[in-house]
């Protein structure tokens, strides 16, 4: 299927280039450096350089990664780094890249850092200026710089890392052992804003108010036919309908699938929020389709290759019948987002651990007689929220939780029914709506109920139960990479538990999920 290339989702920006060298922090580099105002973008350490000179380089960051210079096949940084004379930063093993390949000394260190260190500022320049001369930073390595490249001098210095941070004389070559991107550095911003503005001389440029603009300006100048979008009333897929209904209101047709596997009266919430946004959906009910191919099944990943293939060919067949009924249906648009572009990269070029499929259904036959638009493909989730609110999506659908592509079903450990899925639905209800009560729902990143697939004695009034198990899971994070159980006040969780067991038929234990991700995954199938 062909692409729609959205200059407005950032081509036409100057780039911050971040070399990835495999470290689990890199997104979080480039998130800040937008953050701070200025556009970025993640390519591999081994990018060709026809592709990074298209996107209009102004500095180079390179990002650590769990190699060591010396392993056999070392990550290297490309000759057009040097050879472009922009302004660079080195992190981690992007620091210790530096200086092995400008002819400096890296060598295994006696002792690996890992965690907090307090780094003691020699010279209060470049991306030191203006801070404190001791603050702590987050050390991650084994191996350590122990002679500098000529033309280089050491800035800062930790306990373990006599050069754990370093710059070339003439300020374009900056390096340091720690890692700024992660909230534990204090002043880890400051260090990443100083590199922008003092060594790279960049202003801020990239503001979700212009990229909106861009985008819809950008779709109605080159959607030139009808659109159709699988929406399924989450934030990517929302604000996709939205930038589309302001560019091109009567060209988009909005397909939304009842899988029967939603939250409670989710479809027609959905329905009705739209319709009130001036913006008319497509239903479809599907839900026996589903309901029938997981007939019996308990294994997770056969419940999700069943879930995402049925919902393609329903997909499938009423895209083809809505483009016969509708003749000009040329584009087919997508709420994929810069995560999804990285991590479809990174599979291409390796293979990763399987841990599970992703929680969201995809893989769109290739035979789809459509042009891919995907206007949200080079930006972040926070920056997503951020261009919903700019153009007016409402607040409950901007804060919603995730929820996972294959629905209730994930969340229903052993065989899918319709009864299981009616408990869970009621359950799962009544946890979101006393989260909402108790102003908890924005103070978390994401919760749900679990039903489990066991049952326990209980006793209500004066009779024996033996009734099903409900899990409550609720979660801290920034991003879904990481997260933390979230402290819920017991007093809630007392309240939402009497509530669950009183009002829903078929439970009579409540329970609560306090693993964090890792080691856990944050659902549970």
């Amino acid at each position: 299927m062909k692409k729609l290339e959205i200059s407005g989702a950032g081509k036409e920006h100057k780039t911050v280039v971040v070399l990835d060298f495999g470290s689990q922090y890199t997104q979080l580099i480039l998130r800040r450096v937008r953050e701070l105002g200025s556009y970025g973008e993640l390519v591999p350490y081994d990018e060709p350089k026809e592709n990074v000179e298209k996107l209009n380089p102004v500095a180079f960051i390179l990002s650590g990664g769990p190699s060591s210079i010396y392993d056999e096949n070392a990550p290297k940084i490309p000759e057009y780094v040097f050879e472009s004379n922009l302004p660079v930063l080195g992190i981690c093993y992007g620091l210790q890249a530096i200086v092995h390949q400008l002819g400096g000394k890296v060598e295994k260190s006696s002792h690996r850092e890992f965690g907090p260190a307090e780094l003691k500022v020699l010279k209060q320049v470049g991306i030191l200026k203006n801070l404190p001369e001791k603050f702590t930073v987050w050390m991650s390595h084994s191996d350590r710089v122990e002679v500098l490249p000529n033309g280089f001098e050491v800035i800062a210095e930790s306990e373990n890392s006599p050069y754990a941070a370093i710059r070339s004389v003439d300020n374009r070559f900056y390096g340091v052992q720690f890692h700024p991107e992660v909230v534990h550095t204090q002043f880890g911003k400051e260090i990443l804003k100083n590199f922008l503005s003092e060594v790279a001389n960049l202003s801020p440029n990239w503001a979700m108010k212009n990229v909106a603009q861009e985008i819809i300006e950008d779709l109605r100048r080159k959607i030139d036919g009808k659109v159709i979008l699988g929406l399924s009333g989450g934030v990517d897929s929302s604000v996709v309908a939205l930038l589309l209904h302001k560019a091109v209101p009567d060209k988009l047709i909005p397909i939304f699938v009842d899988t029967g596997l939603l939250r409670k009266n989710e479809a027609q919430e959905v329905l009705k929020q739209f319709e009130g946004l001036g913006i008319k959906i497509h239903y479809v009910d599907a839900s026996e389709r589903f309901y029938s191919v997981l007939d019996g099944i308990e294994d997770p990943e056969e419940k999700r290759k069943r879930i995402g293939h049925t919902f393609i060919d329903v997909f499938y067949e009423e895209a083809m019948r809505l483009k016969e009924e509708h003749g000009d249906i040329k584009y087919l648009a997508q709420g994929t987002l810069y995560p999804d572009v990285i991590e479809s990269k990174v599979a291409e070029r390796k293979a990763g651990a399987k841990i599970k499929t992703h929680h969201n259904v995809g893989g769109l036959p290739e035979k789809l007689p459509f042009t891919i638009v995907e206007p949200l493909r080079y930006l972040f989730k926070d920056e997503v929220r951020m261009i919903g609110k700019e153009i007016g999506l409402p607040e409950n659908i901007l804060n919603r939780h995730p929820f996972p592509g294959p629905g209730l079903a994930v969340r229903i450990i052993g065989p899918v029914t319709r009864d299981s899925v009616k408990i869970l639905q009621e359950a799962d209800a009544i946890f979101i709506e006393e989260l909402k009560k108790w102003e908890l729902y924005n103070k978390v990143w994401q919760a749900f109920a679990v039903l489990l697939p066991v049952k326990t004695v209980g006793v209500m009034g004066d009779y024996r139960t033996y009734e099903n198990v409900i899990a409550l899971r609720a979660v801290t994070s920034e991003d879904g990479m990481t997260a933390d159980w979230a402290k819920l006040p017991y007093e809630f969780l007392n309240h939402v538990a009497k509530r669950i067991v009183n009002e829903v038929k078929g439970v009579n234990r409540v329970v609560y999920d306090i693993t964090s991700k890792p080691p856990a995954t944050i659902e549970w199938e």
